[in-house]
């Protein structure tokens, strides 16, 4: 029976921990794995565009012996063009799993639906599962064993920030997430992360405030506006100016270390010097994003 990988929720905490396992034994020992994805071919349907999702598919797909059909949505959505479902059933004839980039977590669910290929998300409107795997790889790396961590995730509630907390919670972590008033995350997404927490001793919490990110070991952020959000940055920009990542919010917390999933705008929602600096993990983020999704393949399909 195929499994799909749209959210971390609907895996066992078992299986996320091996993830994070086996990511680390395919970067470290990749000889051992060169083989595993021979004859498969995946394809990619991106109706967003992307520089690391793109490229670690791709490259990380041919390291694994592997085939990567890349293909772009010019008309920006799916829908439309042919119905989600069709595009699916089609793709099922041919390839060995899908990658799907969409605007609209329904769609992915609507590939699922229709073709007996694992269907794996690389970032839809509410979850972005390979993001989550690989920052928590980053942290695994940096300080052992996560469930001794705090990450405070600082800035605009969104996909990334869900799956930070499903992946966090899995793996026994404290994960605080702090935002402006009105910009907080999903409370069905948070109630589905407690409920993982509740077997793992993770602690999660949301809140408005920066003093609840003291004691952290990492601050994160993201860009405040997601890719296709057409509100101008002016409207927003004195919201979220008071929750900037810089060195005084890093000497305010304790946190050794940043993150930032990338892509990034310099001077505002972090600065260019902590960017920069010996605290930034943001290149090993995107490093590991390719082993981690290389993980996922390999359990999916090899």
């Amino acid at each position: 029976m195929k499994q799909d990988l749209l959210s971390f929720a609907s895996w066992e905490t078992s299986q996320v921990t091996a993830l994070i396992e086996l990511a680390l034994e395919i970067k470290n020992t990749p000889e051992k794995y060169q083989s595993v994805l021979a004859g498969k071919s995946i394809v990619g349907v991106f109706e967003k565009p992307s520089l690391r999702t793109r490229v670690s598919f791709d490259i990380g797909i041919n390291k694994l012996g592997g085939h990567f059909v890349y293909l772009d949505s010019k008309a920006n959505h799916l829908e439309g063009r042919e119905a989600v479902a069709d595009t699916a059933a089609n793709l099922g004839c041919w390839a060995d799993a899908i990658v799907g980039r969409v605007f609209k977590h329904s769609t992915l669910e609507g590939f699922t639906a229709a073709c007996d290929i694992p269907v794996i998300n690389a970032l839809c409107d509410l979850y972005h599962p390979c993001q989550g795997l690989a920052d928590f790889l980053t942290m695994t790396e940096t300080f052992g064993d996560v469930s001794q961590t705090k990450l405070a995730y600082i800035g605009d509630g969104n996909n990334v920030t869900h799956s930070l907390l499903i992946v966090g919670a899995h793996l026994g972590a404290e994960v605080v997430v702090i935002t402006p008033e009105s910009f907080e995350v999903d409370q069905s997404i948070f109630e589905q992360a407690q409920l993982i927490a509740k077997g793992t001793g993770a602690k999660l919490s949301y809140s408005n405030h920066l003093n609840d990110a003291k004691g952290s070991n990492v601050l994160y952020t993201d860009t405040w506006l997601s890719m296709g959000d057409d509100t101008p940055l002016s409207t927003i920009k004195q919201t979220f100016m008071p929750y900037q990542i810089n060195q005084q919010l890093l000497e305010l917390t304790g946190a050794s270390h940043v993150m930032h999933c990338q892509p990034a705008h310099r001077d505002l929602e972090i600065t260019s010097n902590v960017m920069d600096s010996k605290h930034s993990l943001l290149l090993q983020q995107a490093e590991n994003r390719m082993h981690a999704q290389n993980a996922i393949l390999a359990t999916l399909l090899g």
